[in-house]
């Protein structure tokens, strides 16, 4: 039966499918009892009877669509259908060309709030998740991007003006902000780490303007990469996405969310039973930093990392997989200041191993700039302990965050 790890977070449902596979045990044991103890004594000793069969067969089933039910009901009050002004054509013919959100039904004039006059029209809607009770909402930057208006239709159809809107290109998550005079039904945030290939999950958005639409799948793979979206690290389902589930929410049997639906690999423009979702983790770093700094503000050391494959390890005599291969080390950089080299091995950094270059990037980048990290390096058999202290992307030397400090310890200490 199609069940995994999900289902132990609901107790209730965990209990029922165990007490199910037990009685099924025990009919089918007594069953066999019957015809091999009461044939010789009764022959006409009947099996159990169809109902019974079918009822035990049923409650596998009958206990996931039972999870199943009780996820969408907990999440779907904190999924927001965005209504988004005044995009120019450039913008929406890229989104048309990439993502969920052509226009292919035309919207109805009564359902879309009308812009105000001299206003830029509705030129497209998406999906959104409320992530903080005070109008936190997280969805893609291609939904909102170039907007000059959002407004947000929370699910009791409760409208919305967004005050805020961000967006960050690199990994395509935004975030918009609506103020509130109550609380507003915010999401659960589950663990996007723990997933594995198999997971049941299910996504809820509104696609063709059907809002409040759920559908269900599992995660069908994990790390995959997307040429538009630099900093992707996307998690794949089969749950069904279409046009309008962008920004959306990818939650689990708990009813927590664990991914922002994002796009699909399609020859046609329509599902075809591969989805891709951001996960959930990344999306709410990247969240808080717009939400604090207006911008996402990302670590770096300055170097070129590559994986230690088969081919690339043979090529430079290493131990495959064994860690993270520097490829190459910028100039003045606060690697290089560091002591890192072309050709050394990562194999910590922050205290934790590391074994995918993704992942490394992704962990550096979300450390706190200014900050002192330790490295671990393999160098020609020898391991080496390293301190480097974090710049920025932009700006891997460093030299920029210093004469900003000098400057602002200057304008400190003058008199007054």
């Amino acid at each position: 039966m199609p069940f995994n790890r999900n289902l132990v977070g609901c107790k209730s449902i965990a209990l029922l499918l165990v007490f199910s596979m037990l009685w099924v045990n025990d009919v089918t044991v007594e069953a066999q009892q019957t015809s091999s103890d009461e044939a010789l004594a009764n022959p006409r000793a009947n099996p159990p009877s169809e109902a019974e069969v079918m009822a035990a067969l049923q409650a596998g089933p009958r206990a996931l669509s039972m999870a199943f039910r009780m996820a969408a009901k907990r999440a779907t009050p904190s999924v927001a259908l965005l209504y988004v002004y005044g995009q120019n054509s450039e913008t929406q013919q890229e989104q048309q060309e990439t993502d969920l959100d052509k226009p292919l039904l035309p919207i109805n004039p009564e359902q879309a709030p009308a812009a105000p006059a001299n206003e830029a029209p509705l030129s497209g809607i998406g999906s959104g998740v409320l992530i903080s009770t005070d109008g936190l909402i997280l969805t893609n930057n291609h939904v909102i991007n170039n907007a000059s208006r959002v407004v947000v239709q929370l699910a009791d159809e409760t409208r919305l003006d967004a005050k805020v809107i961000h967006g960050d290109s690199q990994s395509d998550v935004a975030i918009v902000r609506v103020e509130s005079e109550t609380d507003l039904p915010a999401m659960e945030l589950g663990d996007s780490d723990q997933l594995e290939i198999g997971d049941w999950v299910l996504a809820i958005g509104s696609p063709f303007r059907l809002e409040a639409t759920v559908s269900a799948g599992i995660i069908s793979g994990k790390n995959r990469r997307m040429k538009r979206i630099p900093r992707s690290n996307m998690l794949q389902t089969d749950a069904a996405i279409n046009p309008g589930n962008s920004g959306g929410a990818l939650i689990d049997l708990d009813g927590k969310v664990v991914g922002i639906s994002t796009a699909i690999a399609s020859q046609n423009g329509f599902f075809q039973g591969v989805g891709f979702a951001i996960p959930i983790n990344q999306a709410i770093w990247i969240a808080r930093e717009l939400d604090q700094h207006g911008e996402v503000r990302r670590a770096g050391i300055g170097t070129t990392l590559a994986e230690l494959n088969p081919r690339i390890a043979a090529k430079f005599k290493l131990t495959p997989y064994s860690g993270i291969l520097v490829y190459q080390v910028v100039k003045d950089s606060v690697a290089e200041k560091a002591g890192i080299q072309p050709l050394d091995v990562i194999v910590e950094f922050a205290g934790e191993p590391v074994h995918d270059s993704a992942a490394l990037q992704e962990a550096i980048e979300r450390k706190p700039i200014g900050s002192k990290q330790e490295i671990v390096i393999r160098r020609k058999g020898k391991t080496l302990t390293l301190n480097v202290q974090l710049a920025t992307v932009d700006d891997p030397t460093g030299k920029n965050r210093s004469s900003d400090k000098a400057e602002t310890e200057a304008t400190d200490e003058s008199p007054e």
